[in-house]
């Protein structure tokens, strides 16, 4: 036994075999339901605190988590970690992915950059913990030991990871002993999902052969484990053993947990049904479902999600439930049965089609965009701009500041009055010399930005580490390439007044440059002609107006490591997210979006890319 106080965070097993942490909400969601005891039932919904993981559920029995829609499983584990620690003080530290968004760190690899951090420490090496990265605290940046290429990486605070104190068993199961009772169970919700719901509940657990089970033996009826946002995990992978987690099996293979909670559930009862009066013969017409075949087990599940569906239930697709697919049509139906028991609102039904491309369009059909002018734009290799050094190129942008103030430079984290802690290679400029940006205000030593300028695109442009203020005109590495744009006359989900913008990219396959980070290699272009979608309407012609502009400032695109396949050395988009998907939105990248136009002119604007823009590019 331990005594002590820690934070606990719940981690789940990816692919690779590392230990990835929740966030701190979700964190603090399966913990209320851990210390609620059996009375919440053994499985955590995720997508009641975040909208991003609706299709998972951990079952807290067998430890796992499970992604519906696929059946995949994934162990998960509760961790515990130093109160003092990153975890303890809502400090995340994250990394800057190829497509622009921000991944958290393992928990321990955030532990230990924090505590250097702490220690004012110049850089931090993370050779000791198995990863060939270097974080240099005076560019936020980190630098791959073995080819050199950098990542920006940041420093966020979040929500507290919720505290434990007292007695704490190295390992344990669920449920954990909810103690002397200190208040009776609220009344159970009146809405009409809840009341189906809970009928459901009670039809399956009454209307079984034999005497009602004890919660003890019920909460077998949970379902195992969930899967998470990644892939499945390698063929035997294995929770790993960490003192102060709580584990579950590692050794329970998916159809034999199914098996197992076949045998222990009581018989099916029909959906909606009342329970039986006691006193009645229950075994009459009831059918075990240890005995039911792939058909009655299909027929069963698809007339449960028709009840569900008519109530206004949420659905939950499960793929292809007639052929073959990750999720046995036999499983579909028990688990449509068992999340129903457990109180789940979740339902089975066969998932929408993907849609693409529009329907097939004849040239005589496709036509040019009023106002904007040509139907196609190429881009060639551009270089950076030469012959002015850095120093010149910020002079434009800086006011030396002969008196500066008692703060911190937010590159180097020195005090302003004292010289940079920059360590890297020398700028010609001194390293006491302070200056602040015309347009934002913001201080730092000349020395740093200089040093920062160096390990950019070395375009002409700077761009403010505090606000994020675009001086210059900032410019990218996107690889030579076209880019086709025209009206097609279907309209998009969401967008029945109008006609549609398609556009085109190509890009061919071809030779890094000294641009990009691996100069005189070859780089891949995967998936091209990509095809993306716009409305017709006046915003949408904006959107296109300022992705023409980003397109000639070479923005669009980038060579880096796919987050989708893992591949190096490849034409991957660079923070402007664009619509491939013609007719549907299942995978988030299509519409109805209401919100998609507003939140790509943000994209835009944050590349220094606006309305005013236009009046400085061609059209």
């Amino acid at each position: 036994m331990l005594l002590a106080s820690a934070v606990v965070v719940w981690e789940w097993l990816n692919e690779h075999g590392r230990w990835r942490p929740y966030s701190p909400a979700v964190s603090h969601h399966i913990e209320a339901v851990v210390r609620a005891g059996p009375r919440a039932g053994g499985s955590v919904v995720l997508g009641q605190v975040d909208s991003r993981l609706a299709p998972y559920i951990i079952d807290l029995q067998s430890m796992n988590q499970f992604r519906q829609d696929t059946g995949t499983l994934r162990p998960v584990r509760r961790n515990y970690y130093d109160p003092s620690s990153a975890p303890g003080k809502g400090v995340v530290w994250e990394w800057e992915n190829d497509n622009g968004s921000w991944t958290p760190y393992d928990m321990e690899v955030g532990i230990t950059i924090q505590y250097a951090y702490e220690k004012q420490h110049p850089w931090i090496d993370l050779t000791s913990i198995g990863f060939s990265y270097i974080i240099d605290f005076s560019t936020m940046g980190q630098i791959n030991r073995q080819t050199q290429r950098q990542r920006r990486v940041r420093r966020r605070l979040d929500l507290i990871y919720p505290m434990v104190t007292g007695t704490m068993p190295k390992t344990q199961s669920w449920p954990v002993s909810p103690g002397p009772a200190t208040s009776s169970p609220a009344p159970p919700c009146s809405c009409p999902q809840c009341v189906l719901v809970m009928s459901v509940k009670a039809a399956v657990v009454h209307g079984g052969t034999g005497p009602l089970q004890p919660p003890a033996a019920r909460k077998n009826m949970a379902l195992s484990g969930v899967g998470k946002l990644p892939q499945p995990p390698a063929p035997g992978a294995k929770p790993l053993d960490t003192t102060g987690t709580i584990r579950g099996p590692g050794k329970t293979a998916p159809s034999q947990v199914i098996r197992r909670q076949v045998s222990n559930a009581p018989a099916a009862a029909t959906v909606g049904s009342p329970a039986s009066p006691q006193g009645s013969n229950r075994k009459t017409g009831r059918v075990a479902l240890a005995t039911l075949n792939r058909s009655n087990l299909q027929r069963l599940a698809i007339a449960q999600s028709r009840v569900l569906i008519a109530s206004g239930v949420p659905t939950v697709p499960v793929k292809n439930l007639n052929g073959s697919s990750p999720v046995n049509p036999a499983l579909a139906g028990i688990t449509g049965i068992l999340m129903s028991a457990a109180g789940l609102p979740v339902c089975l039904t066969r998932p929408p089609k993907l849609v693409l491309h529009p329907p097939p369009v004849s040239k005589s059909e496709i036509k040019s965009i009023p106002g904007v002018s040509n139907t196609s734009r190429k881009t060639t290799k551009k270089q950076a701009k030469k012959g002015k050094t850095p120093e010149e190129v910020l002079k434009k942008y800086l006011q030396k500041v002969r008196h500066p103030p008692e703060e911190d430079c937010t590159i180097c984290m020195e005090r302003l009055t004292a010289p940079s802690g920059y360590k890297g290679p020398q700028p010609t400029v001194k390293p006491d010399l302070v200056g602040k940006l015309s347009r934002c205000g913001h201080i730092y030593h000349i020395y740093c930005l200089v040093a920062m300028y160096n390990n950019g695109n070395k375009d002409g442009s700077l761009q403010c580490p505090t606000c994020k203020t675009i001086y210059g005109v900032k410019t990218g590495t996107q690889p030579p390439g076209k880019m086709e744009y025209h009206l097609i006359p279907h309209s998009l989900p969401g967008h029945p007044d109008c006609k549609t913008i398609r556009i085109i990219y190509s890009i061919p396959p071809g030779i890094q440059g000294p641009e990009h980070p691996n100069p005189g290699k070859s780089f891949s272009a995967r998936g091209f002609p990509r095809h993306c979608y716009l409305p017709d309407s006046e915003k949408g012609r904006k959107v296109l107006k300022l992705l023409l502009v980003a397109w000639d400032r070479r923005l669009i695109f980038a060579i880096g490591t796919s987050s989708t396949t893992g591949e190096s050395d490849t034409v991957i988009w660079n923070e402007v997210h664009h619509k491939t998907e013609f007719g549907s939105n299942l995978t988030g990248h299509g519409y109805p979006d209401a919100n998609y136009l507003d939140n790509v002119l943000a994209e835009l604007a944050a590349q220094g890319i606006s309305e005013d823009s236009t009046s400085h590019e061609k059209d």
